[in-house]
């Protein structure tokens, strides 16, 4: 397994262990979160470290447990099952349901010098919002 990977690997170990302080070890500083993880979080470089923090927040225990890894130069694809309890706060999710959830989901990675620079996600969000008995987002 190549660096690359297992950056990555470590850097789902550490979120689903609530590790958060070893993220730097696996994410540069001024990482970019093209792919925000619900809405409202800063877009600029760095954010993404408070928007992990504010799901491993509001969903305790989440775990992330990747059942696919794809590395080729510097880029790393994971397909993942994301699996949690929706008990905490987040300030852009519904109050706390008490509810659990189980979706897959595909990260994709850039990776420079052995850390995490970019990160796009895509997920089955409709399935996570019916899961949790949240309400679909009306249009502005």
């Amino acid at each position: 397994m190549d660096d690359n990977k297992r950056a990555v690997l470590g850097f789902f170990e550490a979120v689903s262990d609530r590790r958060l302080e070893d993220l730097p070890r696996f994410v540069a500083a001024d990482v970019v979160d093209h792919n925000k993880i619900i809405h409202g979080e800063a877009d600029e470089p760095g954010a993404a470290f408070e928007g992990l923090r504010q799901q491993v927040a509001a969903f305790d225990p989440l775990t992330v447990r990747v059942d696919e890894l794809i590395g080729e130069a510097d880029r790393v694809v994971a397909r993942v099952t994301q699996s949690g309890v929706h008990g905490g706060v987040h300030p852009h999710m519904p109050e706390p349901t008490g509810r659990s959830f189980e979706n897959e989901a595909i990260w994709i990675f850039t990776l420079a010098d052995g850390r995490i620079t970019q990160i796009r996600a895509v997920s089955d969000r409709l399935g996570l919002f019916l899961q949790l008995g949240w309400a679909w987002p009306q249009a502005d």
